[in-house]
C-alpha cells in the first residue's frame, strides 16, 4: 500500500477475495510501473529501480523484502505484474489454514 500511495499519480485500486482455503489481495496503481526485467528483482533486499533511484521518492527498498519474507512464511507467495490501470499490480495469495 505504501509503495502504491508513493508512486500512484492519481489511482490506487486495492480488491479482496476469499473462500474456504485463501485469500487474495491485488493492489493495482498508474504509477509508471516496474519493467518486466526489474519485477523479479524488487522484492530483492535493498533493490530500487532505476525510476526509484531519485532521492526525492525517499525509499529505501526494503518495502517489497519484507512483504514477501512475511508472506512466504505464511505459505504464500506474491507476484508483481503490469496493472490494468498502466502501473504496477501486486497480487498477494496466502492460505488461510
Amino acid at each position: 500500500m505504501r509503495n502504491a500511495l508513493r508512486y500512484s499519480y492519481t489511482r490506487i485500486a486495492i480488491a479482496f477475495s476469499t473462500d474456504n482455503r485463501d485469500i487474495t489481495i491485488v493492489i493495482n496503481d498508474d504509477g509508471l510501473g516496474v519493467s518486466a526485467e526489474d519485477r523479479e528483482q524488487i522484492f530483492r533486499t535493498f533493490y530500487r529501480t532505476d525510476k526509484a533511484h531519485d532521492r526525492e521518492s525517499g525509499g529505501t527498498g526494503l518495502d517489497l523484502a519484507i512483504v514477501e519474507a512475511a508472506v512466504n512464511q505464511h505459505c504464500g507467495w506474491v507476484k508483481a505484474q503490469d496493472s490494468l490501470l498502466c502501473g504496477l499490480r501486486l497480487v498477494l495469495w496466502l492460505p488461510l489454514h
